[in-house]
């Protein structure tokens, strides 16, 4: 699998792009802001969308991704997969002929560009060659992570998360993890405000890695804009024993 990394900030600013994951050329893991860097070609191969959540910075390419993709003569539609709540807000606040048309019901109620797929905590979907293993985590919003996997190994993506009981069972039970993609917004002088807000910071996350029998290359992702390095150095300190990596947009990460 090529993983190919087109937003990974946790805002926007100075060439930051928000999460949004390319694996291989038709699959999109969330659907940020970081969808717009891409060419008119990609941006039509793309053809499954995993949605970790329905936070903006998670949703917000996904709107004029479908709108490229449309065509009344498409032969694939746009397939997003997603927790029922994560569904239920794109069908309402998003796609609902206000904000944006209802690609839902066009051209056809038949026949629509765009269907939603409802994905939950446990379910595995295959896509070709490769398994998308659903995982729950802990947001200020219903949230999943995701495990994939072909043929040569796995990696996973926490999505937005806290420290949480769920995730790591499933991470040490995945063979063959190469790479982990996780999610730490805040430095550790803002720990109350990361909770509160459902984050990981450099503190909470190393706990949790603790509990990782595992040895991925581990990538940082979500960092709030201006606070990168800091958020990185304190990771770093706190798990010497870990290869540790800052994402940053236009990485490409292979398994």
């Amino acid at each position: 699998m090529r993983i190919r990394v087109l937003g990974c900030s946790g805002g926007i600013g100075a060439g930051a792009r928000t999460s949004a994951l390319l694996v291989d050329d038709d699959v999109l893991i969330d659907a940020g802001t970081g969808v717009g860097d891409l060419a008119l070609s990609d941006l039509r191969s793309i053809r499954h969308v995993f949605l970790t959540h329905a936070h903006l910075d998670h949703i917000a390419g996904l709107p004029m991704l479908v709108d490229t993709a449309f065509d009344t003569s498409f032969e694939t539609p746009v397939t997003v997969y997603a927790r029922p709540e994560t569904l239920d807000a794109l069908k309402s606040h998003l796609f609902n002929d206000v904000i944006w048309p209802d690609f839902g019901r066009l051209p056809s109620a038949d026949n629509p560009i765009l269907r939603y797929s409802v994905c939950e905590p446990g379910d595995r979907i295959s896509v070709g060659q490769r398994e998308f293993h659903a995982v729950d985590v802990r947001h200020s919003v219903p949230s999943l992570g995701y495990t994939v996997r072909n043929s040569n190994g796995a990696f996973a993506i926490s999505g937005d998360t806290k420290s949480n009981q769920t995730l790591w069972p499933v991470l040490n039970a995945c063979e063959q993890l190469k790479l982990l993609v996780i999610e730490v917004s805040f430095p550790d002088e803002l720990q109350q405000l990361a909770s509160e807000a459902g984050h990981y910071c450099p503190s909470t996350l190393a706990r949790d890695l603790a509990r990782l029998r595992q040895d991925p290359v581990i990538w940082l992702t979500g960092m709030k804009p201006g606070e990168e390095g800091r958020i990185f150095e304190q990771v770093v300190r706190l798990v010497p024993e870990r290869q540790v990596h800052m994402l940053s947009r236009g990485t490409v990460l292979s398994v």
